[in-house]
């Protein structure tokens, strides 16, 4: 199956027909993280360590996020709605999950292995959801 590219008003690339990548935003409970990669390594599910978000302002991890084409999967439900609404105002992002801290963490891993199972990653651009769904 041939996989179209387009370009986001940012400049972005996103190519149709591709799962979604996932970024961890600093405030996520990791062991979300690791159920999901032991649960489904294919996933690809990268750390805040590892992007090096921790400490950054809000604005700094969605640009990271959408420069990598990533969901930001966060339990920010405070700050990061406004900053995001200010964000794709000029920029296109990947999407942003909101996980509620009261989710138990099983049922926070087996949305996100949903999620991934049934979507596609352009179903979620310049979106916002909250967990559960």
């Amino acid at each position: 199956m041939a996989q179209e590219n387009a370009k986001s008003a940012s400049g972005i690339a996103y190519a149709a027909s591709m799962k979604p990548k996932f970024q961890a935003d600093a405030d996520l409970n990791e062991d979300i993280v690791t159920g999901v990669l032991r649960r489904i390594p294919e996933i690809d599910f990268q750390t805040a360590t590892e992007a090096g978000l921790e400490g950054l302002a809000d604005e700094n991890v969605l640009a990271i996020a959408a420069r990598e084409n990533r969901i930001l999967v966060t339990h920010d439900r405070r700050s990061m709605p406004k900053h995001f609404a200010n964000f794709i105002q000029y920029q296109t992002c990947a999407g942003v999950l909101i996980v509620s801290k009261k989710l138990e963490i099983n049922l926070a891993i087996e949305e996100i292995i949903l999620i991934w199972s049934v979507s596609e990653a352009d179903e979620y651009i310049n979106s916002i959801r909250q967990l559960p769904i």
